[in-house]
């Protein structure tokens, strides 16, 4: 759909705003999405970018709608794995499992699939089937030493499935993995791993702070990142819920 000139450039200059701020500012992103929706609802990019902003700021009911209609729009698939999820975050794994087997899988490039992959594991999570989890994450992609942008999220999921799991040798060898393929650090997985390792971090700067000559440590922990048309599901409801 094409717009006026002037209002595509208003469109434009939110979609921009929504870019730039999801990650560091998820509720200002979202605040843009919005103004974006209201001046231009019928076209597909602006669904897909309030879609994602919702998502960001957990409401899953919102941006899931808002997915379905992007899909409606262009007939891709490309938003499947994140759909999913939504239904993760609304409490409804069972329905992000029954997605994972549909067809619309098998149309998703490999990064799609491997995010889909992290979805279904992540909802076998939240069903309390942790084995299932791991089995689910046990892939070509996996065991493959080729690295590729969904390479250490897959690696970190699983070395996390594998410590819920009890198997704590394991998965510091995955997390070293996935630290190995993470050079931007898209995962914690250093801080995991110093974790297990029992390494602690000293404050070199709080010396000045301590007249008894004892140096401050904390330990490196942080939180883990978990776990990316059926158009009219049955009982969309507004609650909303941690992926």
């Amino acid at each position: 759909m094409s717009l006026p000139k002037t209002l595509a450039e208003d469109v434009a200059r939110n979609l921009v705003m929504v870019a730039r701020l999801i990650d560091e500012d998820p509720e200002k992103a979202y605040a843009y999405s919005r103004i974006a929706l209201r001046l231009a609802s019928r076209v597909a990019a602006v669904r897909e970018a309030a879609g994602f902003a919702a998502y960001a700021t957990q409401k899953y009911s919102e941006a899931l709608a808002e997915f379905r209609a992007s899909r409606r729009m262009t007939g891709s698939v490309e938003l499947w794995p994140v759909m999913a999820d939504c239904e993760r975050g609304l409490g409804r794994p069972e329905r992000a499992m029954a997605m994972a087997g549909e067809p619309e899988v098998q149309k998703l490039d490999k990064a799609g699939q491997v995010e889909m992959r992290l979805v279904a594991a992540g909802a076998r999570r939240d069903m309390g089937q942790i084995d299932a989890a791991i089995v689910t994450l046990q892939s070509p992609e996996l065991a493959s030493n080729a690295v590729h942008s969904w390479t250490p999220r897959l690696r970190y999921a699983y070395a996390d499935a594998l410590l819920e799991a009890g198997r704590e040798g394991e998965a510091r060898e995955w997390f070293g993995k996935a630290l190995e393929a993470d050079k931007d650090g898209a995962t914690d997985a250093s801080d995991r791993l110093a974790e297990l390792e029992g390494v602690e971090f000293v404050d070199a700067l709080g010396d000045d702070e301590h007249t008894d000559g004892e140096s401050r440590s904390i330990d490196a922990i942080d939180a883990p990142y978990t776990d990316a048309d059926d158009e009219d599901h049955d009982g969309d409801d507004d609650e909303s819920a941690k992926a």
